[in-house]
């Protein structure tokens, strides 16, 4: 099992685990149990070869693992709320917002996103009149998206209850240090390992701001020799647009070879920025929700647990 890669995300009180074999959701109920959900697992780009081609696996791992991150914070939300309920004496134990709402909500998130993030950026750089040269443009816009986003994770590091969700990210990553390491996967041992972790999405984000800064600049480079003018604010966008794909596809093959190549001198300057930026999105877990990271981990990869839980299955 030392060659099984897992990872995960923390949810509302829980982390969720992804291991090649399961997917498993441990969440903190207030009665201080630990309730675990899991399901069998098979990554898309091993169900199909011609889909684990470089680049082109990248690019749909990350769509796969933001659906499988969403079910989870899903699963999360609603034990809270029937946490509360049962805690209240409320009558809305069990119900869920109508799928469309959902579908809603998320498609809102989705262009918000974009709109603060990737177009916001490009705009501001075109303000600053660097549109004729593709590589400062683009480090200027870029240079911008990483300030927004840094200032962006700063400020919810602030509110307590997302703040608790940073800790869930640190015992993630403390559990899954204490697997990589072969080690006995309990809270006793995943509590040694720091909460830094080289193959995070925190740094996966950094190697796509970065990555996006050198395509982007050769995009349009290119645009301009082909056309005899930089592109507009709407047609930069446009471009870069469907350039995500690449730029997310190539991120992903980085980070992955990162992992592998952790103990290379260059490798530890690169990852760098990405560990830094940890230490906004992570923090020092309590024993209580390291524990559930300990769960989460022993139950993605099918093993014995030494904690009282209710364990079940999706239908």
């Amino acid at each position: 099992m030392a060659d099984t890669q897992v990872g995960g995300q923390a949810v509302i009180e829980g982390v969720m685990i992804r291991s090649e074999t399961h997917i498993a959701t441990a969440v903190r109920k207030l009665d201080k149990t630990i309730l675990v959900k899991t399901r069998p697992y098979v990554a898309l780009t091993k169900r199909h070869k011609l889909l684990n081609l470089p680049i082109v696996r990248g690019f749909l791992t990350l769509f796969e693992m933001l659906g499988i991150g969403m079910g989870a914070l899903n699963f999360s939300a609603e034990i809270a709320a029937i946490e509360i309920d049962r805690v209240e004496g409320n009558k809305t134990e069990g119900k869920k917002p109508h799928p469309l709402i959902m579908v809603l909500t998320i498609a809102f998130a989705l262009a918000l996103g974009i709109g603060l993030f990737f177009f916001l950026p490009l705009f501001f750089a075109s303000l600053l009149n660097v549109q004729k040269d593709a590589l400062m443009f683009n480090l200027v816009a870029g240079a911008i998206r990483l300030t927004m986003f840094v200032l962006y994770v700063w400020l919810m590091s602030l509110f307590p209850d997302l703040r608790r969700i940073f800790e869930y990210h640190g015992a993630e990553h403390k559990s899954i240090y204490a697997y990589e390491n072969e080690k006995e996967i309990t809270t006793a041992t995943a509590q040694k390992y720091t909460t830094l972790h080289p193959r995070c999405g925190t740094s996966f984000i950094m190697i796509v701001a970065l990555a996006a800064i050198a395509i982007f600049a050769i995009t349009d480079t290119i645009y301009q020799v082909v056309t005899g003018m930089p592109p507009e604010l709407l047609t930069r966008f446009l471009v870069h647009f469907s350039m995500l794909p690449l730029v997310a596809g190539g991120s992903y093959e980085i980070l992955k070879l990162s992992g592998k190549t952790i103990d290379n001198p260059i490798t530890k300057i690169l990852v760098k920025p990405g560990l830094w930026l940890q230490l906004i999105t992570t923090k020092e877990p309590s024993l209580d929700q390291l524990e559930v990271g300990v769960v989460a981990v022993r139950a993605s990869l099918g093993l014995e647990q030494n904690v009282e839980v209710h364990e079940f299955t999706d239908a």
